[in-house]
């Protein structure tokens, strides 16, 4: 597989360039990595969600957390559910939404898809030395606030405490902590 290094006349062009390139072959990486537990990065990010939210999951919510439109994650619950990875329970009289919960099949198949993941992120982020991976998010936050402006769309906090995920740290010499 190939990829162009592309220098445009600008550098907005450029660096968008730069920036789009980048997700996908990081997204590519992880994708490879996790054909051998035959899944893909978007089903872990639905996996996860499932089995790391606090308090009830629905549709709609899982559609948030992994910012895809909400027919997308539909298709995804409906290949999940097929594999018998999870469960949707239909709403009842006085409850809102159709709930979203790991089997005990999926339980036992969701930490080994996230611990591949994880070992993808932290091995690319590896390149990165702690100085600047912080510098690396406050640029990255300032697209994305600019992209949901255009998008009226708006950022909320995270739910339950990302402080409690943590990533295993591939040593590179660059980066001081994981």
């Amino acid at each position: 597989m190939t990829m162009y290094d592309y220098e445009f006349g600008g550098m907005t062009l450029t660096a968008y360039a730069q920036l789009r390139h980048t997700w996908l072959a990081i997204n590519k990486a992880a994708e490879t990595r996790l054909l051998e537990v035959d899944s893909t990065p978007e089903t872990v990010g639905v996996l996860w969600a499932c089995r790391d939210y606090p308090g009830p999951l629905h549709p709609a919510e899982i559609a948030r957390l992994v910012f895809r439109a909400p027919h997308t994650v539909a298709g995804m619950l409906n290949r999940l559910e097929k594999e018998g990875l999870i469960v949707r329970i239909p709403k009842e009289p006085g409850h809102p939404f159709t709930e979203v919960k790991l089997t005990p099949k999926g339980e036992e198949a969701c930490s080994p898809r996230i611990d591949i993941l994880k070992d993808v992120i932290a091995e690319v982020m590896s390149a990165l030395s702690d100085e600047e991976l912080e510098q690396l998010g406050e640029l990255t936050r300032v697209l994305q606030m600019k992209a949901l402006e255009m998008l009226h769309a708006k950022l909320k906090p995270s739910p339950g405490n990302p402080e409690q995920v943590t990533m295993p740290v591939k040593p590179s010499g660059r980066n001081e902590n994981g």
